[in-house]
């Protein structure tokens, strides 16, 4: 991180996040139960599809926000920074498709 950027893109939104971090924990906990319990494949695979978009949400999120603070910043100032910004979100977005 540069020196001009002090702290993340997404602190303003760290309490969702965390918030919804840990209501994702508690989906994982649950999948854990359904299994131990021998719980019907479908309702499982239910609660995994359930999990697998709130984690690509909050991907999207911190995505959108890396976007528009971190690479704007690198963006204005320009220089090598700006290409390194601009190549990490690509490889994010391309990991995020590939998920």
């Amino acid at each position: 991180m540069s020196e001009a950027i002090q702290h993340p893109g997404y602190s303003p939104r760290k309490a969702d996040f965390q918030r919804r971090l840990r209501r994702i924990e508690g989906q994982a906990r649950g999948l854990q139960r359904m299994v131990d319990e021998d719980k019907y494949c479908i309702d499982i695979l239910t609660q995994v599809a359930a999990m697998t978009s709130a984690l690509e949400s909050v991907a999207l999120g911190l995505l959108d926000e890396h976007l528009h603070h971190c690479v704007v910043e690198a963006a204005v100032a320009g220089g090598p920074e700006a290409e390194q910004k601009l190549a990490e979100a690509s490889a994010a977005i391309a990991r995020l498709v590939r998920s």
